[in-house]
């Protein structure tokens, strides 16, 4: 089974964001030529973006676009101009409590943005599509672990229906014109350069600045926390082999990647308070709207047919992230 092929040429939108980064740096340094797409859009810190881009540049075979998947032309214009053999969309608006007070950014970049690029795949035909869903589409699923046959129509949020529409369009996409497509549901992804929305990387700011960190549920909650590298690692295996037709006639396959090992919240709070050696200030806080109680991957389609799943435990991931954040911050 091919893992990277160097002679294959990589397009990856939300190139400049924390995934985006670590898996262009990951084929560029074994020689692949990549090309980022990114709107640096300022939901977070822009100047996070822009250092993951400085890192990048320094290698001879990356280019970037600052462009917006929302850009149709634009969009096709990329496709012709670099004529990527994979694509990689990870380019989204993120983010579940975001989505409730700003749903018109999710409609626009996760289901206009998303379109335009099923488009470009259609006009510019790519040999694999690879696109990031989220483990945020199982809702209020209460089965454990969450498997990819279980039925997820019942999203919590926005942001969740979103990602399971993309699900719809892509598996209508690749039945239509034949464009092969994989899906991948992340869960929780953390490790340094990572995103300042999520909950570790607020924990890890606001327990350096000595001011309470806010803890939903009264802690009393459970995910399946998956570091980059394994994310990266398990992306690697997935993108020279597309999958094979249904019998529908589609070549589409979605896999979760998450760590298989749900951690309580409290725990891991405790784990990044040792990391940072500092204690939190902690404010217990009710369940918020579009959260859900526990997340937790079945991986077993990842580990028959690639041999791989996530390992990395919290203990190693938050180190590696609390001494990347001390050295970035202070």
């Amino acid at each position: 089974m091919n893992k990277i092929d160097t002679k294959k040429r990589y397009l990856i939108t939300g190139g400049a964001g924390f995934i985006g980064y670590f898996l262009s740096r990951a084929l560029l340094e074994k020689g692949a030529q990549v090309m980022g797409l990114d709107n640096l859009n300022d939901y977070y810190e822009v100047s996070l973006k822009e250092d993951r881009l400085a890192d990048l540049k320094k290698y001879p075979e990356y280019r970037f676009v600052k462009a917006d998947l929302a850009d149709k032309q634009k969009m096709f214009d990329v496709f012709r101009e670099f004529v990527p053999d994979i694509v990689v969309n990870l380019a989204a608006q993120a983010g579940v409590r975001y989505s409730i007070d700003n749903p018109d950014a999710y409609i626009q970049s996760n289901i206009v943005g998303f379109f335009n690029l099923l488009e470009a795949c259609r006009h510019f035909p790519a040999e694999h599509l690879v696109f990031a869903s989220s483990s945020s589409v199982y809702g209020g699923n209460t089965k454990i672990p969450f498997s990819t046959k279980d039925q997820v129509d019942k999203p919590v949020s926005l942001y969740a229906a979103t990602k399971k529409s993309n699900e719809l369009m892509a598996y209508s996409y690749s039945k239509l014109y034949r464009i092969p497509v994989t899906g991948l549901r992340f869960f929780t992804v953390y490790g340094p350069m990572g995103r300042p929305d999520m909950a570790y990387f607020k924990f890890a700011k606001k327990i350096m600045a000595g001011e309470p960190i806010q803890v939903y549920n009264h802690g009393d909650m459970l995910r399946d926390f998956t570091y980059i590298d394994d994310i990266v690692e398990g992306v690697e295996n997935i993108l020279c082999n597309p999958p094979a037709q249904d019998g529908n006639g589609a070549a589409y396959k979605v896999y979760n990647i998450g760590n298989n090992k749900p951690e309580k919240l409290m725990d891991y709070i405790s784990v990044l308070e040792k990391c940072l050696g500092r204690e939190a200030k902690k404010e217990f806080l009710p369940m918020q709207p579009g959260d859900v109680y526990e997340t937790y991957a079945d991986v077993q389609d990842l580990m028959e047919d690639y041999g791989f799943k996530p390992a990395t435990s919290i203990e190693e991931g938050l180190g590696k992230f609390a001494e990347w954040f001390l050295g970035y911050y202070q």
